[in-house]
């Protein structure tokens, strides 16, 4: 329900998965149905194997992605797919997102990738498994660590992004969305704009995420 809030989402767009590793289940929202609707009858449990062991309702018509995600990329509890305008803007230009700032640094220390557009054979198979494995498939032919980098464009969809809770895939997804916002502003007045240099990027990766991070409490 926080994707509606956030403005990361209009009408019954988006979804959240949450993932119980030890039990090899994971939550998802059902399929079409508005936000307000919610509750927690209303969430669908399925296994890693697709199948629903819990739950009167269709999963979201997302599911084989975060399947294939979740089986994919170890370490991964949450997932959060959103239809927010900034980030789809970047995926429907199919352009990866460079690290033009200390917003963008503070989040991630690399440019955000996107991923190519699927291939007609592809879509035919199932479009939503095939989703998951072209993201897998792009993590691994750009070298990139999920973990580093929990988030994705999927090249003409939209923003994948994911994290240690249910809670934290959202907050990825809700920073991701102002870093787009942010970039999309930055080429606009300078369509020459460079990333900003390695140190500052590090620097404020590392004040975070590094080994001596100092940043909150």
């Amino acid at each position: 329900m926080e994707i509606p809030r956030q403005n990361l989402a209009i009408y019954t767009f988006g979804n959240v998965s949450a993932f119980d590793p030890d039990k090899g289940i994971f939550a998802i929202k059902p399929s079409g149905v508005p936000y307000d609707k919610l509750d927690i009858a209303s969430m669908v449990i399925v296994d890693l194997d697709g199948k629903i062991v819990e739950g009167k309702l269709n999963p979201s018509s997302d599911t084989e992605t975060h399947r294939v995600l979740y089986r994919e990329f170890s370490g991964i509890l949450g997932i959060t797919h959103t239809h927010s305008p900034h980030a789809v803007g970047w995926a429907q230009a199919v352009k990866p997102v460079p690290v033009y700032g200390t917003t963008h640094a503070d989040l991630c220390p690399e440019t955000i990738p996107c991923t190519s557009f699927m291939s007609a054979e592809a879509v035919k198979n199932n479009y939503e498994l095939e989703t998951g494995n072209l993201i897998v498939q792009t993590f691994r032919e750009q070298k990139k660590d999920h973990l580093t980098m929990p988030m994705v464009l999927v090249a003409g969809h939209g923003p994948f992004t994911w994290g240690k809770d249910a809670a934290k895939s959202l907050y990825h997804a809700a920073v991701l969305e102002e870093v787009c916002k942010m970039a999309l502003y930055t080429e606009m007045l300078n369509p020459n704009a460079q990333s900003i240099p390695e140190h500052l990027i590090r620097k404020h990766w590392e004040r975070k995420h590094g080994p001596g991070a100092y940043y909150g409490q």
